[in-house]
């Protein structure tokens, strides 16, 4: 363009200005604003008018150490403690010693995920153009202070609160704020809210509230720091853990009145066994290790350039079983190629391109279609763009108005064959058929109406058809496999024609991409469009508004749905959907309503998301049983001690032995496990549905023995001896607990289990552990009868299992 070569080849000099963008004319020039100076943004620096909002990925340092220490079970595990180390033997005080450990590895692990996180949220970080001296420049949102110049494109969020400086047909969606999905069009002058983006067109505005002044800065730092989504894991956990407070509270409560006041005996003794009544109660351990598990995950998925903005999103990825893939960008590349130019009409070849390039070069962000034309149509010098049109999602096309040189004008228009041209038109029928070879057709269309009508796009007489050609994601076809073997419908929803994206999605080998389906024609129902989604996989021409009510139609149908995307247009389907995956190279607007974004714009790292989450479900699942197992025997033998007006059989450290050896270490191990069973829902159900038994089996056995032991064995050492038999039984309960739950048997569980086994085997045979965890077998007799025993509560563990897994199917 003659205008645009002019301005390029000036030094500035003459007004002072610098050049503008392209395209613009030397009157946009001069009144182009030029934004603040060094001097003044120093100024407003040293005023503190600076956008100081910080961004948080995660939890404070503070925050991580205050969660970790100050919990319920913590205060209450603190307060025995401290009793313990003045009444008792340092060795009746080593649970206080087990949990300050716990709670420093939880400490650690999310540390090491903070930083991992903290690390990953700066490598996405999406920085604002600002305008300053005359020149733009990318900047970091925290340095953006008050009366600052900052440039709008299509994707790009409104990061601090100001005013409309310059419009060029652009349209901000606010939805995010104020719950109206559609956009809004903004002129000079019109008020911008943080927490909008861009949808159309482009602009500059100035910044008027920065910091905590701005209007949604307490959203966006509360959205971005570390937060929970909807975690059923969690949650039952919490629920479990509410249930067994009320349970522990009075049982402990009738465990002190029954050591201290209906039995005569020592002080001291007494208060050692009622605490080791009441500590094993309490499943501390649980949430500490589902933490770890949660944070570990976080780390893992990190080296893979996986930001998981909100740690129980990679659980929530593991439940889903709709996954609703936009095409562009995710299963292809963003890059595109011209293949063919075909004038229609008659059109002039050479005419056709000069066209073409005029439009690529009025659009100062073209998007992916219309780079590939601008490289395949370099732009010419003699045409002046006086009008234009940015694309849309919801219009499916771009337009723009020239002066040709010599007194000619002309306005034309490009996008959607089938929605610029009436329907029967012959054009349609070549597109159809270059459509289902999964090329990519835009129509060229000069307009008779002007481009700020809106019939804009009526009576358009057809010029060319410009045939592209898609890049597809060379993994993307594997990734479509995973999801199919793991029985994950996978729902291809485009704003491409519904043929060119079965197509594509043919090649990937996705099933049902045979069968795709106009968006145009879906019902508005929810329960119909519901079905119309589950029995197809492919949908094309599928508007912003639409991917969101298909999103709650299928919500709506009780499926768990993710849905990824990388444009804009995904934006409102990403918020709606349980779990949000953004690609790394998508707009600010997508990361941020995200929950999860691959930053190597992989989609090939789903699978691994997916894994990890099954990993943590799966194992958690597993050590919660072990965990609540312990709850349900230490409740029913204090309340059996309680009736019976006898001693409690145990002191803290045998408890502690045995917690280390059954659960403990054990848990850590089987939690950080690799796992790829499927998630299953019911947490709280699945989980006590075989604690209960566990529990009470291991009780009634542990009692059973000391009964027994109460009647053998007489004189002055017979309570310990009554305690050893016990302990042995109780272990050997519990160890087959563990030995259930570790199936299916690798050899590092049998190895785990065995080196269990033997640490209890260590303690009873050498003299000096046996001294200090106070553990003796006395006789043949009573210790044999406790083997004995146990087996009989191993024999009924196992049917008991079986019975439950029949009668309450997961």
């Amino acid at each position: 363009m003659t205008q645009r070569a002019k301005i390029d080849t000036d030094d500035g000099g003459g007004d002072g200005l610098p050049p503008g963008p392209p395209g613009e004319d030397a009157a946009a020039v001069v009144h182009r604003p030029a934004g603040l100076t060094g001097a003044e943004v120093a100024e407003r620096v040293a005023r503190g008018e600076v956008n100081d909002v910080p961004v948080r990925s995660s939890r404070s340092t503070a925050d991580i150490v205050r969660a970790n220490v100050f919990t319920r079970f913590n205060a209450i595990i603190g307060v025995l403690w401290v009793i313990m180390l003045v009444v008792a033997p340092i060795q009746d005080s080593l649970f206080g010693f087990v949990i300050v450990a716990n709670t420093g590895i939880g400490i650690i692990q999310e540390l090491r995920a903070k930083k991992t996180l903290d690390g990953l949220a700066v490598i996405g970080e999406a920085k604002p153009t600002v305008r300053r001296d005359g020149l733009a420049a990318e900047i970091s949102t925290s340095e953006i202070v008050l009366g600052d110049l900052i440039e709008l494109g299509p994707g790009d969020k409104v990061v601090v609160d100001g005013v409309v400086a310059e419009a060029d047909s652009m349209e901000i969606d606010e939805s995010l704020l104020t719950g109206e999905a559609d956009p809004v069009v903004k002129h000079p002058g019109d008020p911008v809210m943080s927490g909008s983006f861009v949808v159309a067109g482009g602009g500059a505005f100035t910044a008027t509230k920065v910091g905590r002044e701005a209007y949604a800065a307490q959203l966006a730092e509360e959205a971005s720091r570390f937060t929970l989504v909807h975690s059923e894991l969690r949650s039952g956990i919490s629920t479990i853990l509410k249930y067994v407070t009320w349970m522990m509270v009075p049982t402990a409560l009738g465990l002190i009145i029954s050591q201290l006041v209906v039995k005569d005996n020592d002080l001291r003794n007494s208060i050692a066994r009622t605490v080791g009544g009441i500590v094993p109660m309490i499943p501390e351990g649980l949430v500490l290790l589902t933490s770890v598990a949660f944070a570990i995950g976080v780390v893992r998925l990190g080296r893979k350039q996986c930001l998981v903005q909100e740690l129980p999103a990679i659980e929530g990825l593991a439940r889903v079983d709709v996954v609703c893939l936009d095409k562009t960008g995710t299963l292809t590349e963003g890059g595109m190629d011209v293949t063919e130019t075909r004038p229609l009409n008659g059109a002039d070849a050479a005419y056709v391109g000069k066209v073409l390039g005029a439009l690529g070069e009025s659009d100062p962000r073209p998007n992916a279609s219309l780079q590939a034309v601008i490289a395949a149509h370099p732009d010419t010098e003699d045409w002046r763009c006086v009008e234009s049109l940015p694309f849309s999602s919801a219009r499916k096309y771009s337009g723009a108005a020239f002066s040709e040189g010599g007194g000619e004008e002309s306005t034309w228009l490009l996008g959607a064959p089938d929605v610029l041209l009436p329907a029967g038109d012959p054009a349609l029928a070549e597109t159809d058929r270059l459509n289902e070879q999964g090329l990519r057709v835009l129509l060229l269309a000069r307009a008779v109406h002007d481009l700020d009508s809106p019939d804009v796009a009526k009576d358009a007489r057809p010029t060319a058809l410009v045939v592209l050609e898609q890049r597809l994601r060379p993994d993307a076809g594997d990734t479509l496999a995973y999801f199919a073997e793991q029985h994950v419908a996978a729902k291809v929803i485009s704003g491409d024609n519904a043929v060119s994206v079965g197509a594509v999605a043919g090649k990937l080998g996705l099933p049902g991409a045979g069968n795709t389906v106009d968006a145009r024609t879906l019902p508005t129902d929810p329960e119909e469009m519901a079905k119309v989604l589950e029995a197809n996989s492919v949908f094309g021409r599928v508007t912003p508004q639409q991917k969101r009510d298909m999103v709650a139609a299928l919500q709506s149908r009780g499926h768990t749905v993710a849905m990824t995307g990388d444009g804009v247009n995904d934006v409102l389907a990403l918020k709606d959907a349980d779990i949000g995956v953004s690609m790394g190279s998508g707009s600010e607007a997508t990361r941020a309503v995200a929950q999860i974004v691959l930053l190597n714009n992989s989609f090939a790292t789903l699978p691994s998301v997916v894994g990890e989450g099954r990993r943590v479900i799966g194992n958690i699942t597993r050590v919660a049983t072990l965990f609540l197992t312990k709850t349900v025997y230490s409740v029913l033998l204090a309340i059996l001690v309680v009736v019976s007006q006898i001693e409690y059989p145990f002191l803290p450290r045998h408890l502690t032995l045995l917690s280390t050896l059954t659960i403990g270490v054990p848990a850590f191990f089987l939690a950080l496990a690799p796992n790829k069973e499927r998630a299953k829902p019911h947490f709280v159900r699945r989980v006590m549905r075989y604690a209960i038994p566990s529990g009470a089996i291991a009780a009634a056995a542990t009692f059973t023995t000391y009964l027994l032991a109460r009647h053998h064995y007489t004189g002055a050492d017979a309570l310990g001896a009554e305690t050893s038999a016990a302990t042995l039984t109780l272990f050997l309960v519990s160890m087959w607990v563990l030995a259930i739950i570790a199936r299916p048997y690798t050899w590092w569980r049998i190895a785990l289990v065995a080196a269990m086994g033997g640490a209890f085997l260590l303690v009873l045979a050498v003299p000096w552990l046996q001294d200090f965890f106070a553990l003796k077998l006395v006789g043949v007799t009573m210790p044999w009868t406790a083997v004995a025993i146990a087996a009989a509560g191993a024999a009924l563990l196992e049917l008991a299992w079986r019975w439950v897994g029949r009668r309450f199917p997961a």
